[in-house]
């Protein structure tokens, strides 16, 4: 996408015109910036400057490397290979790739097998294992890319990847969501389309990071279709998490009850991958979604239901749920005794068993 489209579909995801866009820039930074430079920039007739980039990334909420990032224009490819080549040993990552070129590879059946163990690996795995795994995999499907199903393999492994990078950070995992959300629409499969974008938008929306751009996507998932699905369910309970950060309350409890409806249409059976949403995860997203609005009895009521099912073998989160109780302690006036409370939850867990999130969470817990 170019940097104009970009541009345009976060302000629209604000509501905002190119005047109220342009407001916004000349109130936080004292310019004299137009609509008609906006409206420029967004049909590509002129691209930001450093100086505005900065000011954009500001005011919509959306990593700056995210930005530059569209600037920069790189292919798909180069990309992939480019951020993959870090995790694992170099002549592996070129001897996988080229074994995939010579000898064609798995066949799709077998990618969308090894997806399934993927989906259920990323649960329990830590940060690190799960993201040397799925670069391997990569690598070696990107030389496999001649057919529609392969473009969905490859969208749901990028987003996987995405994910082992802080969302906060924003270079590493924005870039993969939205490369994830390219890959699904080469796919030409509604469902993977819906699904990548909703699952971006509420791993972002759940960690608290770029806001604008889980916004964005999860708009555009359900602009596919607003048929029940877990990948609208994402979007939804991501836009929500999103508007509970920035103290929308109305928002919040509308989309909450939205995302209960359709996860009664839509909702897993599967216990423990994380292509799914059984009941207990349903409860980890609306746990954490009330205690940041303050509403203890309804966050204590969704972290009981979570309990009574969440799968033995998923220690990391009960750690999630210990951790919501934490931030609620903070929220009520507690904030040492919240944090303390936090961060023993957190060292009760294995370190080999941490994520990203968790770590997130910690910092928004410590700083509530």
């Amino acid at each position: 996408m170019a940097i104009g489209a970009l541009i345009r579909d976060l302000r629209e995801a604000r509501g905002w015109s190119q005047g109220r866009l342009a407001d916004e820039i000349n109130s936080a930074f004292g310019t004299a910036l137009g609509r008609e430079y906006v409206s420029r920039w967004e049909r590509s007739k002129v691209s930001p400057g450093a100086f505005y980039l900065r000011c954009l990334s500001a005011v919509l909420d959306v990593p700056l490397a995210a930005l530059e990032g569209e600037m920069r224009r790189r292919t798909f490819l180069s990309d992939a290979a480019a951020t993959a080549i870090a995790p694992i040993v170099a002549s592996d990552l070129l001897s996988a790739g080229f074994a995939a070129r010579l000898h064609g590879g798995p066949a799709v059946e077998e990618w969308e097998s090894r997806l399934d163990a993927y989906g259920t690996d990323y649960m329990s795995l830590g940060a690190s294992d799960i993201q040397r795994r799925v670069a391997g995999a990569l690598v070696s499907v990107q030389q496999q890319l001649d057919e529609p199903r392969l473009w969905g393999v490859a969208a749901r492994l990028m987003t996987l990847y995405a994910k082992t990078f802080p969302g906060s950070d924003g270079s590493k995992a924005v870039q993969w969501y939205r490369m994830a959300a390219e890959a699904a629409d080469r796919s030409g499969d509604d469902e993977s389309r819906i699904w990548v974008r909703g699952r971006a938008a509420i791993a972002l929306g759940y960690e608290g990071a770029a806001l604008g751009v889980a916004d964005v996507l999860a708009d555009q998932a359900i602009a596919i279709s607003g048929r029940p699905s877990l990948g609208v369910l994402n979007a939804v309970m991501g836009k929500a998490h999103a508007a509970a950060i920035r103290g929308d309350r109305a928002t919040t409890l509308r989309l909450a009850d939205q995302g209960r409806r359709i996860f009664d249409k839509a909702g897993s059976h599967e216990q423990t991958s994380d292509y799914a949403v059984p009941w207990w995860r349903m409860n980890v997203f609306l746990s954490l979604l009330l205690a940041r609005l303050g509403d203890e009895r309804g966050a204590m009521s969704a972290q009981e239901s979570a309990r009574r099912e969440l799968p033995a073998e998923l220690p990391r989160f009960a750690t999630h749920l210990e951790m919501h109780q934490g931030l609620m302690l903070a929220r009520s006036g507690d904030p040492s005794g919240g944090a303390a409370y936090a961060r023993t939850a957190l060292n009760a867990l294995p370190p080999e068993k941490h994520s990203l999130t968790l770590r997130l969470l910690m910092s928004e817990i410590e700083k509530a």
